[in-house]
């Protein structure tokens, strides 16, 4: 049977290969312990879960969803309320604001709706691998330009080539970073709006970690800056604020013509989310935001156990202030693919291996905060009795 050929071009998905390694050593009996993986284990707020109970129970609730791919209206002010609140950002509910399922679809749909084939996509390297993949899918020609440590992990848009620029349609931005934790300032977003706006390059701000902050890191929305709607969207979600991953509801916002674009690729590829999802996140947008600084105090604590750990067995940095994350180098001498195995083999404790988000995270690991306190206390104290 055959199969398309685009998809020979992507590799096998990180968190997939990771489950499969923990899987098969579960299975031999072996006690693992996996940082590998950012998905919060603390429940959803029981008020959350209360009003999706309620909103359930309702038979209109069980057609298909309001305003369909656009998000229900209802929804859309929610969003705009609380983007004035935390960012002070003004959001017009009908053409700035468009409902996901989960914010990982509308990079997928940002590729769809605004790039064609042969444009090149730029992309920071370390980065979410997810993006590569939907440039590709889309067509597209991913462009990694390099985030190092000596620069704050954020790109430097003059090393591109000016033959990369030119062909240049779009960009892929997320800060807080996943992998390495950095943060955006609001004069690099000045500098994003600049280079979008001389060279035409729509931005996909992808921000669904823009809560998760340490250390009075001030919180930040791309469309903060003067420009920023000219030039691009926003995209977020309620998992990681509100520990509603599984959920699927999420939000892009900003430019209405790169916005009408995705909702016309989404309104051909699904039919929406689930009313009593959207008015659960109503909810939870309305009322649970006091949630989110005690799920910052845990992910505090438990960064500081694995700062310690790290420090105690030779391995001292100074960590960037956002998201569940830590972006840790590797002992002298050892690359991340050897350290990432002695780890597993020797703690059954796995963590994931820089290489694996590009090119230019070889030399570090990413360590996942998302685990229950005992479990994390557990891996540390493996850890330092094997390194220490």
């Amino acid at each position: 049977m055959q199969t398309a050929e685009r998809l020979t071009k992507i590799p096998p998905y990180l968190f997939m290969e990771l489950r499969k390694k923990i899987a098969k050593a579960k299975a031999d009996g072996v006690d693992v312990i996996s940082l590998a993986i950012g998905d919060p284990v603390e429940p959803t707020p029981d008020s959350i879960i209360d009003a999706l109970c309620v909103s359930a129970r309702v038979p209109e609730n069980h057609r298909y969803p309001t305003d369909e791919e656009k998000g229900m209206f209802a929804f859309r002010q929610e969003v705009s309320h609380w983007y004035g609140e935390r960012y002070g950002v003004t959001l017009d509910p009908a053409n700035e604001i468009l409902g996901l399922i989960g914010s990982k679809e509308g990079c997928h749909h940002f590729i769809l709706g605004c790039v064609n084939p042969g444009d090149v996509v730029l992309m920071t390297d370390p980065g979410y691998p997810a993006y590569r993949s939907s440039i590709l899918m889309g067509d597209g020609e991913p462009y990694n330009m390099p985030i190092l440590a000596k620069n704050n992990y954020l790109p430097v848009f003059e090393d591109v080539p000016l033959q990369i620029v030119k062909r240049a349609r779009a960009m892929f931005l997320n800060y807080p970073n996943n992998p390495t934790g950095a943060c955006a300032t609001r004069e690099f977003f000045d500098r994003v709006v600049a280079f979008a706006k001389t060279n035409n390059i729509a931005v996909c701000y992808d921000n669904p970690y823009s809560e998760i902050l340490f250390d009075d890191q001030e919180r930040l929305s791309f469309l903060m800056a003067k420009g920023a709607k000219d030039v691009g969207v926003e995209l977020n979600s309620l998992s990681k604020p509100y520990n509603m991953t599984g959920w699927r509801i999420g939000m892009a916002v900003g430019n209405p013509e790169l916005l009408a674009a995705m909702s016309k690729v989404k309104e051909n590829t699904d039919s929406g989310i689930f009313n009593a999802i959207q008015f659960a996140g109503i909810h939870a947008l309305k009322n649970e935001t006091a949630s989110i600084g005690n799920m910052i105090s845990i992910y505090a604590r438990r960064r500081a156990l694995v700062l310690k750990t790290l420090a105690a067995i030779g391995i001292k940095f100074d960590p960037p202030k956002g998201t569940f994350y830590l972006w840790a180098p590797v002992p002298a001498g050892m690359t991340s693919i050897e350290f990432t195995n002695r780890l597993f083999e020797k703690t059954a404790v796995v963590v994931a291996s820089g290489n694996a988000y590009g090119q230019y995270g070889e030399g570090y690991i990413r360590i996942s905060l998302t685990v229950p306190d005992k479990r994390l206390e557990e891996a540390m104290t493996r850890i330092k009795k094997e390194f220490a």
